[in-house]
């Protein structure tokens, strides 16, 4: 009997939640494969009622209403380490997902370690210890055993439980408005494959001639459509490195193509005519002119630069009892560094964006332009010094 995933929804209204979890297969796949659906509903006792929707059975269910309500802002949206959920069920339910709760991410800001798991996070908070006794299963073999369903309910059981005290906890902390502004960006995951960005992300693409790009561009999409055919990886069809290396040669036959390292021969006697057609393609297409702009690149005087920025962030992190991940990335504050140093304009880089900036983001300005200082305090810990313009 189908699943009644109207009534769920109209649940999830009411109540004004929704937790979802997914299981998925991208193991030797053109993209992962969407296996298990497991949502999560409050009832009239406040207990959890959970449905396991199969999307790989035949009778299947109606995914249209619980796909509305994950586009509803009125409904929060409860996840754990969602980002792969999120891109998921927006290619292949068709809908957005918004107003989301990460609990993942909110761990981050409650003085828990970034990237903490479920298991212990639910440990952590709710006391609550998971069997996970089916972690590494194979979710496309069909029937699923009882042990397996089982595993799939526990990934949800307790999500709504846990996002509740997590909100809590953070709202006692002054910061969940900071992990709320975090996970919107959960709201723009994808994982579409647009040509024009692959392409754009092949090694030294920037440095080819306009002609070779256009060769290069071509054979990226002849890539993708073979490996989507096949439902591989696109690395197993062409590696970019060969791939690139195929356009500079731009060969008329099979055998200047066999010249070519990294083709190996079964690719060869397999998609051999289809490289040259599409080499030829791209031949008759016009050359693709580069905006690449070599970035900035580090000195070795820039090196303590960088390391007195981290130092800073660190020091932070540990006074606000935040997971230093959550505030600054190694190769942001290299962009930082290098535009202070070079007076160009700052980079548009999470660290000087939103809550980031308020707590961390203008006092990296201020010490990479002299206004700050960092010394060893009495009790071996960094202080951070305003400087007079005296000193």
């Amino acid at each position: 009997m189908p699943v009644d995933t109207a009534a769920i929804a109209a649940r999830a209204r009411e109540t004004g939640r929704l937790g979802i979890d997914t299981e998925f297969v991208g193991e030797g796949r053109y993209r992962p494969l969407l296996c298990l659906v497991q949502v999560v509903v409050l009832d009239e006792d406040g207990a959890s009622q959970v449905t396991v929707l199969d999307p790989l059975v035949d009778d299947g269910f109606d995914a249209d209403p619980l796909a509305e309500v994950l586009a509803d802002p009125s409904v929060e949206i409860v996840l754990h380490a969602g980002r792969q959920d999120v891109a998921l069920l927006r290619r292949v339910w068709g809908t957005e997902l918004t107003n989301i709760f990460d609990t993942q991410v909110a761990a981050g800001f409650a003085g828990l370690r970034a990237q903490l798991g479920y298991e212990p996070l639910l440990n952590e908070i709710l006391g609550v210890r998971l069997r996970k006794s089916a972690s590494f299963t194979k979710w496309d073999a069909r029937p699923l055993s009882p042990e397996q369903v089982e595993y799939a309910r526990e990934d949800v059981l307790h999500i709504l439980q846990l996002a509740t005290k997590l909100q809590e906890r953070l709202d006692g902390m002054g910061r969940l408005q900071w992990a709320t502004e975090e996970c919107k960006f959960l709201e723009g995951i994808r994982d579409d494959r647009d040509p024009d960005t692959i392409f754009e992300k092949l090694p030294r693409v920037g440095a080819l001639e306009p002609a070779i790009r256009a060769v290069a561009r071509e054979l990226v999409v002849w890539r993708e459509e073979a490996a989507q055919q096949a439902d591989r990886p696109v690395s197993s069809v062409l590696q970019d490195a060969t791939l690139v290396e195929i356009a500079k040669r731009r060969p008329k036959s099979a055998e200047r193509l066999t010249q070519i390292r990294g083709l190996h021969e079964g690719t060869l006697r397999r998609r051999g005519p289809d490289i040259i057609a599409a080499v030829e393609r791209g031949r008759e297409r016009p050359p693709i002119p580069s905006t690449y702009e070599r970035p900035a690149q580090p000195e070795p005087e820039d090196a303590p630069l960088i390391a007195l920025a981290e130092a800073l962030v660190r020091t932070r992190a540990l006074e606000n009892d935040l997971a230093y991940e959550l505030m600054a990335a190694r190769a942001d504050l290299q962009r930082i560094v290098l535009a202070v140093r070079d007076d160009a304009p700052l980079p548009e880089v999470r660290t000087l964006q939103g809550w980031r900036r308020e707590l961390i983001g203008d006092e990296l300005i201020a010490l990479l332009t002299g206004d700050l200082a960092l010394a060893m305090g009495p009790d071996r810990k960094i202080e951070v010094i305003a400087r007079t313009a005296s000193a």
